[in-house]
């Protein structure tokens, strides 16, 4: 089986062709980065009209790569959502028109679904059950996997997710569109060349029994430090900047991590899945491992190129649902709000 799978969700197009024994055969994502920097953040009819533009090109481009053609494609897989309804949209009605014309199977998939199996691309990839810290731009959640579909929600984010979060601090700063990893860079050089950071910006929620996350705290903390350096000397400096940012990198990371392995603690598990875009993180990826060796768990994450938004973890995980017999109608509807405990699990 040769799968396609598109991944258009918000503001990056994603495809990719997964050979059902073969594995991932090429893939290509086109990200709108440089079109929504001048907006500070995504526009979302901007993106659905690049989108449109975007797909089929792509799609046309990892055919050649892979020398297929589109009759060599036996089924498609797409984002169903959550996401932008616009953006998804695009995806949904490209993939469906696909699939009629050529008369194969085609199901949609749900984007974190995608996320938390892009692991599964690696060589050495995890085994079921495990647990998984979905940490993006829209959700920070951890979730008890026993298999694929099988999905228990043990805590998520009340507020803002952690990319968001990330994204937010570093507009407080004057830091470009998108912000996450302008200020991992910057933590990054407050540990170089500054000697760290004196300050310490609290963990939240870490304090009480739970699961679930909170960054909203953390932020107007963030920003009454930005305002308190001002207020003293007029402007943030290159090491101000670098050492507010390592204060919140560390928050942050820290938080994540006492969560991580208190859900690991609680369920008698040993792994650890981290997916989405904030797990590409250098600081959260060391944190976690030197933890997790700790109590003899271990920590999986997919390469830097999967952990943002792509078609190649839209196609794998449509692979699986798609072996195991499982098909969308025709007649499509996106769903830009879609609890993932809702999915059906594989028989």
């Amino acid at each position: 089986m040769i799968v396609l799978g598109i991944e258009t969700s918000c503001d990056e197009t994603g495809v990719a062709l997964y050979h059902s024994e073969k594995g991932l055969l090429a893939h290509r994502l086109y990200s709108q980065v440089k079109m929504h920097a001048d907006y500070g953040g995504v526009v979302p009819e901007l993106a659905s009209r690049d989108h449109v533009r975007k797909t089929i090109p792509l799609i046309e481009g990892i055919l050649n790569e892979a020398n297929l053609s589109r009759t060599d494609i036996t089924a498609i897989a797409y984002t169903d959502g959550p996401g932008l309804v616009g953006a998804l949209m695009v995806g949904a009605a490209i993939a469906n028109a696909l699939a009629l014309a050529l008369d194969i199977p085609i199901i949609g998939i749900h984007h974190m679904e995608g996320h938390l199996l892009a692991p599964m691309l690696e060589e050495s990839p995890p085994a079921f059950p495990f647990i998984g810290l979905l940490v993006s731009g829209g959700h920070t959640q951890l979730v008890k996997v026993e298999s694929i579909g099988q999905y228990e929600i043990l805590g998520e984010s009340v507020d803002d997710a952690a990319g968001e979060a990330f994204d937010k601090a570093a507009k407080m700063m004057g830091l470009d569109y998108p912000g996450g990893p302008r200020v991992a860079k910057l933590a990054q050089r407050a540990r170089d060349d500054f000697e760290g950071t004196p300050y310490r910006f609290p963990r939240p929620m870490t304090d009480r029994p739970g699961l679930d996350f909170s960054f909203s705290g953390l932020k107007t903390f963030t920003l009454n430090t930005i305002h308190s350096i001002k207020e003293k000397q007029g402007e943030l400096s290159e090491k101000d900047k670098a050492q507010v940012s390592l204060a919140f990198e560390e928050a942050v990371v820290d938080t994540l991590r006492i969560k991580c392995k208190r859900a690991l603690e609680q369920t008698g598990l040993k792994t650890l899945v981290i997916a989405g875009g904030v797990s590409a993180n250098t600081h959260l990826r060391e944190t976690l491992e030197e933890t997790l060796s700790k109590i003899q768990a271990k920590v999986f994450y997919a390469r830097p190129e999967f952990c943002t938004d792509n078609g190649a973890m839209i196609a794998y995980a449509g692979t699986q649902r798609l072996l195991a017999g499982q098909r969308s109608e025709e007649a499509f509807s996106v769903k830009p709000r879609w609890p993932m405990n809702t999915l059906e699990p594989l028989k």
